[in-house]
């Protein structure tokens, strides 16, 4: 499964209050912390995704570490003092940790902090919940941009040629497709390395336009699978079919020479 992006609000809300402070010159303050998901419109949203937020806070805190499991996370707490404190959100479904550091100051009475997190390779069921708060890749449901990159590739590029091309290439022509993918991927493009089964899996609809044209000139350079044909008669009047390959036209698919790739 492709890596989710999503991003994290923490708000925090303090004021002075009442009360004998330890330290002279430092009133007592109440603050409290709630966590929230920002969904594709930038709306706050219950962060569900996450099952628990451990506040990690100062030493001089009687309950220095104190866990939560119902969202927003709301922490409740006095003191008199700011420090830096680490916040460790667990992902729902075994998927994973992701530790955020925050800043409790009184400089302003409510102030947002806001954190990128990355949930790598979710499971479904996490993905499912994800989707609560924007698009993400899962069985084959799709974002709306990456719907539309795949509806424009389709009049360019046929995908499924590309695809079947791919296939027939050998051995030395696919290391250096795997280093083409390498060296020209976005943060939005899908790999796989399986190196158990020593297969590579890449999600075409993911790539950049750039690279998906590169692909389908060097496939069409090294495979006869993007044929053009003409018919015409032989002697005794038959029809006779003559393939003419995408290499004897240098002024639609120019021949990519094979110095233009990197080595491994």
């Amino acid at each position: 499964m492709p890596d989710v992006k999503r991003w994290v609000k923490i708000i925090t809300h303090q004021k002075p209050i009442d009360g004998p402070s330890p330290v002279e010159g430092f009133p007592m303050r109440s603050w409290n912390i709630e966590i929230w998901l920002l969904d594709d419109q930038g709306n706050e949203v219950l962060p569900t995704v996450y099952e628990k937020a451990v506040y990690n806070l100062h030493p001089s805190f009687d309950k220095n570490k104190q866990v939560f499991k119902k969202p927003p996370f709301r922490i409740d707490e006095q003191g008199w003092g700011e420090f830096d404190m680490n916040i460790v959100l667990t992902a729902a479904h075994k998927g994973g940790d992701h530790t955020l550091n925050h800043d409790l100051n009184f400089q302003s009475e409510r102030y947002e902090a806001k954190h990128q997190v990355t949930f790598r390779n979710p499971k479904p069921e996490l993905l499912a919940l994800l989707q609560d708060s924007g698009s993400a890749d899962a069985n084959g449901v799709r974002s709306k941009d990456a719907s539309k990159k795949k509806s424009r590739r389709d009049k360019a590029v046929d995908m499924e040629k590309l695809a079947d091309g791919l296939q027939k290439l050998s051995e030395d022509d696919l290391l250096h497709v795997v280093t083409m993918v390498h060296d020209n991927k976005t943060s939005e493009t899908y790999t796989k390395n399986d190196v158990e089964n020593g297969e590579f899996h890449v999600d075409l609809y993911t790539l950049p336009d750039s690279l998906v044209k590169m692909l389908w000139d060097f496939t069409a350079s090294k495979t006869d699978l993007f044929a053009r044909f003409s018919i015409h008669e032989d002697p005794d009047g038959q029809p006779v079919t003559t393939p003419h390959y995408l290499k004897d036209f240098p002024e639609v698919t120019p021949m990519l020479k094979r110095e233009n790739f990197p080595d491994f």
